[in-house]
């Protein structure tokens, strides 16, 4: 069995110290693969004067070069044959770029390993009937936007009764559902079964003003669960302090911030980040996370900076490490009180874009060179 698969299999999903070993062979095994069946990463790679004999440490994991999500924006890297794809889904667009994230078998399956750790290590799974409210599309065949595909795949963690959406498809267009979603809350309501939300925020936070003007408020099942994830995106401006959403949401439907969940993830990094009792983002063991300044020089805990993901989770794309446009800050472990021994990052806000944009077009150089025949 390769080393990452043995990675994303491990059960002990926060115990960073006991698979330090394991992370960097999977690492460099995962860099090779890349190398070696995706020219234009080489390329990267070679341009930035890179060689894995440079990453003898998980000390050392800072030197590879990472990929800006603005690249990828623009530049779809493959390192497998689109046979051998399975999977497909993209980002939402909402900045009028979307990056491509594909999966091949064995991507698919080290998924696979990091969905169930994670699910079972959270508490996400439940055999209890469910309903559903989902405050996003639903699920078509013309929609490849990967919020949507992987909201719907969550609403298998526990047996599903009946979901609601709030774009619901009407085979041509989407339509705002909102009535239906307040009807469906009432019939939950009576059904006595939990209830589930999954969306971003900010739409969360537009469901409760909702009920809220609708005179509307709801006493739901005790095991009942909030699912976020995303972000304010567009929203920023009407971002609210997470626990004040929190206290709305008691208010409204009788759930607090112990029954909230946010998760953090990218397409161009399929990593699952699920919040602590605490709502930090600890690391798991399928990643590691550094922030860097505008110079890409790592920073210390407390400082902020860019972040930047890394994982070997991804053999059908080179997306080893890769530098998001969003501001963070990392803290050690144990300054959160949950258990959880691995650090945590706290996301800060996003970068502006000509913060990234150096990087990003050292990368697309290579490939316009490439394209002039001079490489």
């Amino acid at each position: 069995m390769s080393y990452g698969h043995r990675l994303f299999f491990h059960r002990d999903i926060y115990n960073l110290k006991n698979t330090e070993a394991l992370f960097l062979h999977a690492i460099l095994e995962n860099i090779k693969h890349h190398m070696d069946n995706c020219p234009d990463y080489a390329r990267i790679l070679s341009q930035q004067i890179f060689s894995l004999k440079e990453v003898e440490t998980i000390g050392d994991i800072h030197k590879i070069p990472a990929i800006p999500t603005l690249f990828l924006k623009n530049h779809t890297l493959y390192s497998a044959k689109q046979k051998k794809l399975m999977f497909k889904s993209t980002t939402s667009g909402t900045s009028g770029k979307v990056s491509e994230m594909a999966l091949d078998l064995s991507s698919s399956w080290r998924g696979l390993g990091m969905i169930l750790g994670t699910f079972f290590t959270n508490r996400i799974v439940s055999l209890h009937p469910t309903n559903y409210i989902v405050l996003g599309y639903q699920p078509s065949k013309r929609n490849k936007i990967g919020a949507v595909k992987t909201a719907y795949a969550t609403t298998y963690a526990a047996p599903g009764i009946h979901r609601e959406y709030a774009l619901k498809d009407t085979g041509t267009d989407y339509i705002l559902n909102m009535d239906g979603i307040k009807n469906a809350l009432l019939r939950y309501e009576k059904s006595g079964l939990p209830v589930r939300f999954m969306g971003f925020p900010a739409y969360f936070m537009f469901l409760l003003k909702e009920l809220i003007d609708s005179g509307i408020k709801l006493r739901l099942h005790s095991k009942s669960l909030i699912l976020l994830a995303g972000g304010w995106k567009n929203f920023f401006t009407e971002e609210v302090d997470k626990f004040t959403l929190y206290e709305m949401s008691k208010e409204t439907l009788g759930l607090g911030g112990d029954r909230i969940r946010e998760f953090f993830g990218a397409v161009e990094h399929p990593i699952a980040y699920f919040d602590c009792p605490n709502h930090h983002f600890h690391v798991p063991i399928y990643s590691r996370v550094i922030i860097r300044d505008l110079n890409m020089r790592p920073v210390s805990y407390g400082e902020p900076g860019i972040l930047n993901l890394i994982t070997p989770m991804m053999t059908s794309m080179p997306f080893v490490s890769v530098m998001t446009d969003d501001l963070a800050v990392m803290h050690p472990g144990e300054k959160c009180a949950c258990g959880i021994s691995s650090p945590y990052f706290e996301i800060l806000g996003r970068v502006g874009l000509a913060d990234i944009k150096t990087c990003a077009a050292n990368a697309s150089e290579l490939l316009d060179i490439k394209k002039a025949g001079t490489v």
